[in-house]
């Protein structure tokens, strides 16, 4: 059975750290993993290593063979292979016999010190089981250690659970990094349970270069799928049907052409999607044959590759009517033993019940949720204030974590899994939250925000940022000037920065939420103060009977102009130009044009929106100029009434 169509159910036990639990001191550990020729196991033990060392200063060793008996063990390998060494969880928590599942336990039967156990059903599940010790481990400076009654053992519901990672210029951030930080971000997301990644292809609906690529994006591309294969992770491609018009013999054969080219240089491939649309225009009867021939390509290179694709954007617009009704009928008649599965995803023109309802049952389903944009786009902020919309935009760093579990639960049971659409860092817990869902629904999304927090940010600050990425998702509910709970939120990030290390100040998910608080609420205080100076303006003119219209006019603009001549609070203002800076230098974003070359404002780049007016004030500016033209005063007094009507 194909592991993109194996469907776990979720199997878990966890007792964690009880009131009256010992704690071990994991300080002086060796991390033994069992099978160093394996590379998965082998980058397991080096990540558990690694990470440590980040949070705490101290360097475990990694070895291959088990100490003295009084030395602390952090034990990696298969299930299988720590039986063999005797080590086997009790009763009741044992490994699960699903893929990517595992358990975590401490031994202290064999061995005078304790033994802490990372066992996983397969070599990806021991992947997962070092990410979950890391979670489990309590890291601070100089120290780490891990209470000595732990119990895990559980595998995933959905078998897949995966990011696109994009390599190219549209992207706020990640076509800047290089392969050492895609490396640092495939882990991270590993700790939290992603087994799959989605690259996109050197030619596609972007630019041919950015002046942030470090390297060609065919040699990224071929990096990050070594990388992906090292950690066992499965590698999507998202390839757009855009060569032309596939009706015509020479398009096809030019676009199998580079399709070859590139096939031929990855070194893992397991799943082409090619989305219908967006970008792309091409009828389901034209596009399904080219996909078919695309297959042959594929599998030429890699036999056991599949294809899926998406109804995206058909049905959309009037010259594409009934390409959905032709789509299900090719399925439903033809049942194309070459195709693999069909995605839902942005701009599929029906509901994903009815899509599970249309596609037959051989043909999973995946979901391709946007967790990156917030206005046009599928899962847009609903009743956005036109203050946030119009400044901080549609790919702001967004957590969302009431509104995406729910979107998370209402749809999990027609899909077989995920593969989220992102197109920056901006996103960076709903990866998280999505992973965790899809390894577990019913984990509750507080207790997700809590280890994010902990894991991420620091374990003294694991339930106030926690407190902040919701605060940062109200900051966005209802009216703005109603909403004082902005403030709130800037209240307790302030807390954390006042009181933060120098190590936490540099970390990049941190000044992403100083960024987002300061900005929010530099914007309602924009919003109160720009909205008064407005109606100070119209006060002004309505004296313009008694003062003279030039007079009138002159006042209120200078009244107009004190939002940028005398600013509000611009000292958050300030602070948000300075995490600005600080995320460009520690992950890349490029949060303005002008200042970080970004590729347009409404990528990403809201800095450069930061001052965009909250009133009339410009439109009231032209028309003041306008009326200044007027050939006499009771004309210019007249149109000055108007503009107060």
């Amino acid at each position: 059975m194909s592991r993109i169509r194996f469907l776990a159910v979720v199997l878990a036990v966890v007792v964690c750290g009880s009131a009256s639990a010992s704690k071990i001191d994991v300080s002086r550990a060796k991390v033994v993993v069992l099978n160093p020729q394996k590379k998965i196991e082998a980058n397991a033990a080096d990540m558990v290593r690694d990470e440590v060392e980040k949070r705490t200063r101290i360097g475990l060793d990694v070895v291959s063979e088990m100490p003295g008996a009084d030395e602390v063990v952090i034990l990696i390998g298969t299930g299988p292979e720590l039986a063999e060494k005797s080590y086997r969880p009790a009763a009741g928590s044992e490994v699960p016999a699903k893929a990517d599942g595992y358990a975590v336990w401490v031994d202290t039967s064999k061995r005078k010190a304790p033994t802490i156990c990372a066992a996983g059903h397969d070599d990806r599940g021991t992947l997962f089981a070092a990410g979950r010790l890391l979670r489990l481990l309590e890291m601070g400076r100089d120290k780490v250690r891990i209470d000595s009654d732990i119990k895990v053992a559980t595998a995933p519901k959905y078998a897949l659970r995966g990011h696109q990672l994009g390599y190219r210029p549209k992207t706020n951030s990640y076509d800047a990094w290089t392969l050492a930080m895609w490396e640092q971000y495939y882990r991270d997301m590993v700790v939290f349970g992603m087994n799959a990644i989605e690259l996109i292809p050197p030619k596609s609906d972007d630019d041919d270069d950015s002046p942030h690529l470090p390297k060609r994006k065919i040699e990224m591309m071929v990096d990050m799928s070594q990388l992906a294969d090292d950690y066992g992770l499965e590698v999507w491609i998202w390839w757009p049907a855009i060569d032309g018009d596939y009706s015509d013999p020479k398009v096809v054969e030019s676009g199998l052409q580079d399709r070859d080219e590139v096939l031929k240089q990855l070194p893992r491939v397991d799943v082409v999607f090619v989305p219908g649309g967006d970008p792309g225009k091409t009828h389901p009867k034209i596009l399904l044959p080219f996909m078919e021939k695309h297959k042959q390509v594929l599998n030429r290179y890699h036999p056991k590759a599949q294809i899926w694709v998406s109804p995206q954007g058909f049905d959309r617009g009037g010259s594409r009517q009934g390409w959905l009704r032709a789509f299900f009928d090719i399925l439903q008649t033809e049942e194309p033993k070459w195709l693999d599965g069909i995605v839902f995803g942005p701009q599929v023109e029906t509901t994903l019940a009815n899509l599970r309802k249309e596609v037959p049952g051989r043909y999973p389903i995946r979901r391709y949720p946007d967790i990156t944009h917030c206005r046009g786009s599928q899962y847009e902020v609903p009743d956005w204030d036109p203050a946030c919309r119009s400044t901080i935009g549609r790919e702001p760093v967004n957590p969302r974590p009431v509104a995406y579990t729910k979107i998370f639960r209402d749809l999990q049971q027609y899909a077989i899994g995920f593969i989220t659409y992102s197109e920056g860092c901006n996103d960076d817990f709903n990866k998280v939250l999505w992973s965790c869902l899809g390894w577990d629904p019913d984990m509750k999304t507080e207790d997700i925000a809590v280890e994010y927090s902990r894991y991420f940010i620091s374990p003294r600050y694991a339930q106030k940022f926690a407190q902040g990425l919701f605060g940062l998702e109200r900051n966005w509910a209802g009216p703005l000037k109603d909403n004082d709970g902005v403030y709130e939120t800037l209240k307790l990030f302030q807390e954390m920065e006042k009181n933060a290390t120098p190590q936490e100040k540099l970390n990049w998910r941190f000044q992403q939420g100083l960024y987002r608080a300061y900005y929010d609420a530099y914007v309602k205080a924009r919003l109160h103060y720009e909205t008064e100076l407005e109606q100070q303006a119209k006060d002004v003119l309505k004296t313009a009977g008694d003062i003279g219209s030039l007079a009138a006019m002159a006042k209120a603009e200078d009244i107009l102009d004190k939002a940028v001549t005398q600013r509000v609070r611009p000292e958050w203002r300030a602070r948000a130009f300075e995490m600005a800076e600080a995320l460009y230098q520690s992950i890349r974003m490029q949060l303005s044009v002008e200042k970080y070359q970004a590729i347009r404002t409404n990528r990403g780049a809201n800095l450069d929106e930061i001052d965009k007016p909250l009133n009339d004030r410009e439109d009231l500016e032209e028309d003041f100029q306008r009326i200044r033209k007027l050939s006499s005063e009771k004309e210019q007094l007249d149109a000055i009434a108007a503009l107060l009507r």
